[in-house]
C-alpha cells in the first residue's frame, strides 16, 4: 500500500504557489523497535509556513530542506506499534508533516484525548491555543489585576488573535480586535464578546480606533504588521506592553514597510517582546492542560475553516494570506 505527503521542492520569489510543493507516493513503512506508524486524520495549516519554506537560516527554526515532508502539525492514530507508550488505537499530536502517514519514536509527539473533537484540538489546543496562552500569560503578563485596562489585537479573527482576545475579556480587559472584514468585525463582537472590533480597510480606520480607545492602550498584541500598527503604537499607554507574534502582511514583501518611531518606546517606557513557540515546546504539556480545562468551562470558542483533502494544501494555504479563511484553516484527511 502507498500513502501521499507533500515535499518542498522549491523557495518561493515571492508567494507561496503550488508549484514549489510536489505531491508524492510511497510505500507505507513498517515501524521499527520503538516506533509506530500514524495515521494522519488532520492538518493545520499556519502562518508561520512561509517562513518555513523561506532559505532564511537565521530564523527561530530551520527552514524545510528542498525534497522534505512540509513541516506541519497534525492529528492521527497509531495503526502499528513497536512502543509500548504509543499501543495501537492512541490518539497523538504532533508536527507531523503534511502526509498521509508518518512514522514517530514518540519525540515531539504527545497522546490527546479521543473525545476532543479534531478542530477543537487544532484549533485551541494545538499551535494557535498555545501561542496565544504563552504570549497572555507569559508575554503581556495579563493577569486579573489588569481588568478594565485595554488591549488591542491585529488579526483578531485570525485562530490566535480571537484566543487572546478571549483569553483578555475572561480577565476583565477591554478587547478592540482589529480585522479585516465587516463579516469577521461581527463575528468578534456578536460571538466572542469582543467590546470592540474594526476593520483595518476602511478609510476611518484612525478614528474610529482614536474612539474606541479615549483612555489610551496597555497592551497590544500584534499579529499582522501594517497599516494597523502605527495607529496603535502611536496610543500606547506609558509602561505598556506589546507582544510580536507575527507580521503577515509582511512575509511577502522583499523589504519590509518601515515600522513605527522608536521614540515613543522611551517617551511611554513601552516593553516589546517577540516571541515564537520552538523556545516554548517543552510547555506543550502544561498549556495543553489548560487550554483543555479553559475549553470545557465554554470559555473558548473557535471558528474552523475545513478543506478536504491533502493536496487542497499546496493551495489552500494562500487561503491565511488573502485573509479568507474563516478561522483555523485545516485540512481534513
Amino acid at each position: 500500500m502507498t500513502y501521499r505527503s507533500i515535499k518542498l521542492i522549491a523557495r518561493p520569489k515571492k508567494e507561496i504557489t503550488a508549484d514549489i510543493f510536489s505531491i508524492t507516493s510511497q510505500d507505507i513503512p513498517e515501524p521499527k523497535d520503538g516506533e509506530f506508524l500514524i495515521k494522519m486524520t488532520h492538518l493545520s495549516l499556519d502562518p508561520a509556513m512561509r517562513g518555513w519554506v523561506s532559505a532564511d537560516t537565521e530564523s527561530y527554526i530551520p527552514p524545510v530542506e528542498l525534497g522534505d515532508v512540509m513541516r506541519a502539525s497534525g492529528i492521527g492514530e497509531v495503526v502499528e506499534s513497536n512502543n509500548a507508550q504509543f499501543p495501537v488505537g492512541t490518539r497523538v499530536m504532533g508536527l507531523l508533516g503534511l502526509t498521509e502517514y508518518a512514522l514517530s519514536n514518540g519525540q515531539g509527539v504527545n497522546p490527546i484525548p479521543k473525545n476532543i473533537p479534531a478542530e477543537a484540538v487544532l484549533s485551541v489546543i494545538a499551535l494557535p491555543g498555545i501561542t496565544s496562552y504563552h504570549g497572555v500569560f507569559d508575554v503581556l503578563k495579563l493577569s486579573a489585576d489588569d481588568a478594565g485596562k485595554t488591549i488591542a489585537i491585529t488579526a483578531g479573527a485570525g485562530s490566535v488573535g480571537s484566543l487572546v482576545g478571549q483569553m483578555a475579556k475572561n480577565l476583565g480587559l477591554t478587547v478592540v480586535g482589529v480585522a479585516g472584514s465587516k463579516d469577521k468585525c461581527q463575528w468578534l463582537t456578536d460571538e466572542l464578546g469582543f467590546d470592540h472590533a474594526i476593520n483595518y480597510k476602511d478609510t476611518n480606520f484612525v478614528e474610529q480606533l482614536a474612539n474606541a480607545v479615549p483612555n489610551g492602550i496597555d497592551f497590544f498584541f500584534e499579529n499582522t504588521g501594517g497599516v494597523a500598527q502605527a495607529p496603535i503604537f502611536e496610543r500606547m499607554n506609558a509602561h505598556g506592553r506589546i507582544a510580536v507574534c507575527g507580521l503577515i502582511s509582511e512575509y511577502d514583501k522583499e523589504t519590509p514597510d518601515p515600522g513605527p518611531s522608536w521614540l515613543n518606546i522611551i517617551k511611554k517606557r513601552l516593553s516589546i517582546q517577540g516571541f515564537t513557540m520552538p523556545d516554548h515546546f517543552h510547555r506543550i504539556p502544561e498549556y495543553g492542560q489548560a487550554l483543555g480545562s479553559m475549553l470545557a468551562k465554554g470559555e473558548l470558542k473557535y471558528r474552523s475553516h475545513t478543506i478536504e483533502g491533502i493536496e487542497s494544501a499546496t493551495t489552500g494555504i494562500n487561503l491565511l494570506f488573502e485573509g479568507k479563511n474563516q478561522g483555523k484553516l485545516i485540512v481534513k484527511l
